[in-house]
């Protein structure tokens, strides 16, 4: 089941991906990452979901990441005495604290939080962004707005507030319920919607008590200004382009998408590129063109990971989805111009021996006839910061915590293997050249690199790399370290 690309599928499930055939179909067409979106479906169907994904892990000797994804605070108006009103550009209207339903002129916006943080001059989209409004004048329980762009107004429709820092926790009682549920589960990463600032991050981790790997959802403008202290304190970021493109000019997401991208791989730490990539999909066997351009972007960026949401999820072609982000991946990066512009974006400012040591790796295999670079790795570290060289030939990481293979999944390049624990380097050399061989990344007469950080239990020591023959016979005989 080897991968024969770097960049991740990250795939999300739900009512048209509910059963283990299916589960597996998506892992066997290229996923590796299996996302479960806390904004739908009960704790027993989520529990049923990571069952299914832990057996097929089981039964196909592979581990396999599972990203719960939180909801996050919704912020929406309230209802509408006709169930919803026609809004024409120019013309007044009211958000206020008022139960009574709402009308052509006003709604409920049963937010104090929004009312407290806006000023004159403020936007505020419902809808998507479909209907724009300017705030004119505002108070502790209103907003009187001109309509910027007219369009329907109905029951319950989403509120965005893109122009300042709401007074808002990241984590609402759902989610806080919903975290608790998913680390006792056992889910190997966490994404965090509605983050604004590092400070969410910084809360959520003390609620997750190290169950899982933090990953932070750029969604907001205020998250995108904050992004170096926000990336300081996760472990890694999705750039969740849906929201970004409501409140954000649609024009300005593309370069936030490379910048963000480019600021993660040179903190060593995967990002996702998500959001509406093939989202002809959902009804279609076929994507659009630009659709296709647009995968073959993130990928030529650098992404670690590209994701379904309901292409997998609900859509009538899951699977079909999975296969074509596959297909285009590997031809993405079979294009020589693939290379070239991962290589101009390498960072060759390295600090300290670790850095140094998976540096001097990735010349190694690429000026020798080597075959892969193997990691050996407790907390991850070694096999990340090879992943962020971008070689290329294909990273094995080796560790004996499964949660650590797990998590690796999503790291551009990896191939996770489990390992029994060593204590000698020599050992761990052995482990790298069975691994190799197995995978069918070598054969015995290849040559690999293996590096690793002695003593083996301090995490974040990746200081001895040694070129070794992919046969643990010829290792074995050649006497102590």
């Amino acid at each position: 089941m080897r991968r024969h690309r770097n960049v991740k599928i990250v795939a999300t499930l739900g009512p048209a991906s509910n059963d283990y055939a299916m589960v597996r179909a998506l892992f066997e067409a290229g996923a590796d990452v299996f996302r479960l979106n806390m904004s739908h479906g009960s704790h027993d169907e989520i529990r049923e979901r990571h069952a299914i994904i832990r057996q097929i892990e089981q039964d196909l000797g592979r581990p396999i990441a599972i990203l719960a994804d939180l909801q996050g605070p919704k912020l929406r108006c309230g209802t509408f005495a006709g169930d919803g009103e026609d809004l024409a550009e120019g013309a007044s209207f009211r958000f206020d604290l008022s139960p009574e339903p709402g009308t052509a002129q006003r709604v409920t916006l049963p937010h104090p939080e929004i009312f407290a943080a806006l000023q004159p001059g403020a936007s505020l989209l419902v809808n998507d962004g479909k209907i724009r409004l300017r705030v004119e004048t505002c108070g502790a329980d209103f907003a009187n707005c001109t309509v910027i762009a007219g369009g329907r107004i109905s029951n319950r429709k989403g509120v965005n507030v893109p122009d300042v820092v709401l007074p808002l926790a990241a984590l609402s009682d759902k989610d806080r319920r919903d975290l608790e549920f998913v680390c006792e589960l056992g889910v190997d990463w966490l994404a965090l919607s509605f983050v604004q600032r590092p400070e969410d991050v910084i809360e959520a981790r003390a609620l997750v008590k190290g169950r899982a790997a933090i990953l932070s959802k750029i969604e907001k403008p205020a998250a995108v200004k904050a992004f170096p202290e926000i990336l300081a304190v996760s472990d890694g970021i999705m750039v969740a382009r849906g929201d970004l493109g409501v409140e954000l000019p649609v024009q300005n997401v593309p370069p936030i998408q490379k910048r963000l991208v480019r600021a993660c791989r040179a903190a060593a730490k995967p990002v996702i590129v998500a959001t509406q990539m093939l989202e002809s999909m959902i009804e279609s066997p076929m994507p659009t063109r630009a659709e296709v351009s647009d995968v073959a972007t993130a990928i030529y960026e650098g992404a670690d990971a590209v994701m379904l949401s309901a292409e997998s999820a609900a859509g009538a072609y899951p699977v079909e989805a999975v296969s074509t982000m596959n297909n285009v991946a590997i031809e993405v990066e079979s294009d020589p111009n693939y290379s070239d512009m991962i290589e101009s974006t390498r960072d060759d400012l390295r600090a300290g021996v670790a850095s140094a040591i998976v540096g001097a790796a990735r010349e190694i295999a690429e000026t020798a006839d080597i075959k892969a670079v193997c990691c050996f790795t407790h907390s991850g570290t070694t096999a990340a910061l090879t992943a962020r060289e971008r070689p290329r030939v294909p990273i094995l990481a080796l560790t004996p915590f499964v949660g650590t293979a797990r998590r690796l999944c999503l790291t551009w390049g990896t191939n996770c293997f489990i390992t029994g624990e060593v204590e000698r380097f020599k050992m761990a050399v052995v482990s790298a050249a069975r691994a190799a061989r197995d995978g069918g990344f070598a054969t015995g007469r290849d040559q690999i690199v293996v590096i690793a950080g002695v003593p083996f239990n301090e995490p974040g020591t990746t200081n001895i790399l040694r070129v070794a023959p992919a046969d643990e016979r010829l290792i074995l005989g050649a006497g102590p370290e």
